[in-house]
């Protein structure tokens, strides 16, 4: 446990931070995850809705600094290549 003033304070702050990348972390996953079950249902219109939805959660939470950028870019990739493979 931390003993000193400014380390209680970076174990509150690296908490609280852990939390709201949780919450971001599992929004975006949630929409994936409602995205590629579109695709597996074969609804072209419905996940080429959604696509721009779902694109838009990534890049924000990757803007974030919740993910990487790279992985970001190579996420959107792949889901638009599917979209677009239906």
């Amino acid at each position: 446990m931390a003993n000193h003033k400014d380390a209680i304070k970076r174990n509150k702050q690296n908490e609280k931070r852990r939390l709201r990348n949780r919450h971001y972390r599992t929004m975006m996953r949630t929409r994936i995850k409602a995205l590629r079950t579109l695709l597996d249902a074969g609804d072209k219109d419905a996940a080429a809705a959604a696509l721009p939805e779902t694109v838009s959660m990534i890049q924000r939470v990757a803007q974030k600094g919740v993910i990487h950028k790279k992985q970001a870019a190579r996420r959107v990739s792949r889901l638009t290549q599917a979209v677009n493979g239906l």
